[in-house]
């Protein structure tokens, strides 16, 4: 039987096999209940560029709760600002099989908003 995470992680692996095909910079996130994290990964996928998660300091002074869609957006523009830093405008988005919608959309929709396209 297969169980919730063995699913999420079959359809993420199948994403990213799709998305080294495409030879571009990819922007992963992962969430827990408390946290939401992306990282700006490279072409080759063996170093990260950029990163930002709701621990981060300028984060947390904004937002009262790390696990909600506003801290998702918040991390959605700080993601976006340090990938401009690091010469990043063009990525695959990455939602490592989660469903695309409430956090992960909302992290997605900021991302957009600071000039990354995917």
């Amino acid at each position: 039987m297969n169980s919730k995470i063995e699913k999420r992680e079959r359809r993420s692996e199948r994403v990213r096999r799709k998305i080294r095909s495409l030879q571009v910079e990819r922007l992963t996130v992962h969430r827990t209940p408390r946290h939401i994290y992306a990282q700006i990964v490279d072409k080759t996928g063996g170093r990260v560029l950029a990163s930002a998660s709701t621990l981060e300091r300028e984060v947390r002074a904004g937002v009262k709760n790390g696990g909600n869609a506003e801290a998702a957006r918040m991390v959605g523009k700080r993601i976006a600002e340090k990938a401009k830093a690091a010469g990043v405008t063009r990525v695959a988005f990455d939602r490592s099989g989660y469903m695309y919608h409430g956090r992960v959309k909302a992290l997605a929709d900021a991302a957009r908003e600071g000039g990354l396209q995917f």
